[in-house]
């Protein structure tokens, strides 16, 4: 009887500091300047929704920033991302993370012609993120996810994906409520 008490109790331990060591973590790429349909903004779309969920997961973050800027203008920057696109290039980008000790990666971005920026293939293909928890999020201005949940699960076949939160850029600038309750029943 002892040792049966003993095992539970040390099983719920286990169980307690593996819950309390879980890490997460909100990677995210986002773009400010000119923006389809919010106009010139201080602060992309993602880079909030990102914030957001950080803030109600107790997640730490890592921005995405490309080594060379995209254009602030809208026409320039959707150029530039066509072109990358189409070469299917892999821009660098600043910084980086070890996502070693997170089980759990949020991992956010817009959608660019139907597709991530090409900046956020560069991070995907860099991180072994198999065998962890992948939780895509995007913003748009109507493609919605597009496929890039699909596109995350062909990258890593033995990670858990989620499904993806895909919300509207323009929902996110200017009905910041509506785009947190989005969150919320998301992330239930």
């Amino acid at each position: 009887m002892k040792i049966k008490s003993f095992l539970a109790i040390t099983f719920a331990a286990l169980v307690a500091v593996s819950s309390i060591s879980a890490k997460s973590l909100v990677v995210y790429f986002s773009h400010a300047g000119e923006n389809y349909a919010v106009g010139t903004i201080s602060e992309g779309n993602t880079a909030i929704l990102a914030k957001m969920i950080a803030s109600k997961t107790g997640s730490d973050t890592f921005e995405i920033i490309p080594a060379k800027d995209y254009p602030a203008a809208y026409k320039e920057c959707t150029d530039v991302a066509k072109a990358e696109q189409k070469k299917n290039a892999r821009p660098t980008y600043k910084d980086d993370i070890d996502t070693s000790d997170y089980d759990t990666i949020y991992i956010g971005y817009p959608i660019w012609w139907g597709d991530m920026p090409m900046v956020v293939y560069t991070f995907l293909e860099k991180h072994n993120l198999n065998g962890k928890t992948i939780v895509p999020f995007c913003t748009h201005e109507g493609s919605g996810v597009s496929g890039t949940d699909g596109t995350i699960k062909r990258f890593y076949k033995s990670a858990n994906v989620k499904v993806a939160l895909a919300v509207r850029g323009a929902t996110v600038q200017n009905e910041r409520t509506k785009a947190e309750k989005a969150v919320d029943e998301w992330l239930r």
